[in-house]
């Protein structure tokens, strides 16, 4: 009975950790929030870089299919240099990344509108040919 409390008690706590981790990593994906951190010290503590280092798990395809917001993992990647990690202090820095960021999503949604537009094409062409 004990140790079904005890493995009750684990699978609880790592669902927590794992929930609490994700959002971490999901926060990356924020230069603003890397900013925050950044000021307040956070990249200068080498304990926290180590955890850093430790979250790089999440790069992992078992891992990375909960990630809503994947640009997360190259923040991540990014984080393991200690000049990014400087740099980030500047709030024009983060500034930046988040412009790049936009100019990105949007490249990206024109050019799957694009695509989407010429399948559409492709299988109505398919269609009236067929008939």
């Amino acid at each position: 009975m004990a140790a079904a409390v005890a493995m009750e008690t684990d699978d609880a706590g790592n669902r927590l950790r794992f929930q609490l981790e994700l959002e971490f990593v999901q926060c990356l994906a924020n230069p603003n929030y890397l900013n925050f951190l950044a000021q307040r010290g956070y990249f200068k503590d080498k304990a926290f870089v180590n955890y850093l280092k430790y979250l790089l798990y999440w790069k992992e395809p078992e891992y990375a299919k909960y990630l809503k917001y994947p640009q997360c993992l190259h923040m991540l990647e990014l984080l393991q240099y200690e000049h990014f990690r400087k740099e980030l202090v500047n709030a024009q820095c983060a500034k930046f990344i988040d412009e790049q960021q936009i100019l990105h999503w949007q490249h990206y949604s024109r050019k799957r509108m694009r695509l989407q537009q010429a399948l559409a094409e492709q299988q109505q062409h398919n269609n009236t040919a067929g008939k």
